[in-house]
């Protein structure tokens, strides 16, 4: 091109402003136009679907890991609650041994009875204490708890009301929860 030549102020593909468009021209452009629109639509619709369909595999593999979760708890709850029954016996059965060997004995002296029974009755509250059961006997004169205590009866006492007079049957814990409340008798209100 030489300097003397008038430049095109237009680029290639612009549509100058001013020019005026012939009715072809001008379906042409507005043809391009929803082409363009079209074509990114559908590029956009292309995105969402994919995006869609990462969302519903996500969804299914979570899905799929809360079922996987929801089941092993199950089976977990299941074995513990199945082996806490057997380390529970377990440390039941050397008692069990020595109550059979003390009836085993068939000329025992009652010292000797009353022995045994001690002995098999410290191996029993040891297996218990083991196993978190543990007693609840409350002195005379405590404060009487209703959470621990079942008040059998009222009776007169030279001590303040609504302590403990007497413990009928001691109560047992289990892991801090009541298995059964001390029996007892409480002081009357003077």
């Amino acid at each position: 091109m030489s300097d003397n030549q008038p430049q095109d102020p237009q680029q290639p593909g612009q549509i100058d402003p001013d020019t005026p468009m012939s009715p072809e021209e001008l379906e042409a452009a507005a043809a391009a136009n929803e082409a363009d629109a079209l074509s990114a639509a559908q590029a956009e619709l292309a995105l969402l679907q994919a995006k869609n369909a990462d969302l519903a595999d996500q969804f299914l593999r979570a899905k799929a890991e809360a079922e996987n979760a929801r089941r092993r708890a199950e089976e977990e709850i299941t074995k513990a609650r199945k082996f806490a029954v057997e380390s529970f016996a377990d440390s039941l059965l050397p008692v069990t041994d020595s109550l059979e060997a003390g009836l085993a004995i068939q000329d025992a002296t009652p010292e000797q009875i009353r022995e045994g029974a001690e002995a098999t009755l410290r191996q029993l509250k040891s297996a218990l204490e083991r196993n978190k059961v543990l007693e609840i006997n409350p002195d005379v004169g405590s404060k009487f708890d209703p959470h621990q205590h079942q008040a059998i009866s009222m009776v007169p006492a030279d001590q303040e009301a609504n302590t403990v007079v007497n413990v009928l049957q001691k109560g047992y814990l289990i892991a801090e929860r009541i298995l059964r409340p001390a029996l007892v008798t409480v002081a009357a209100p003077k």
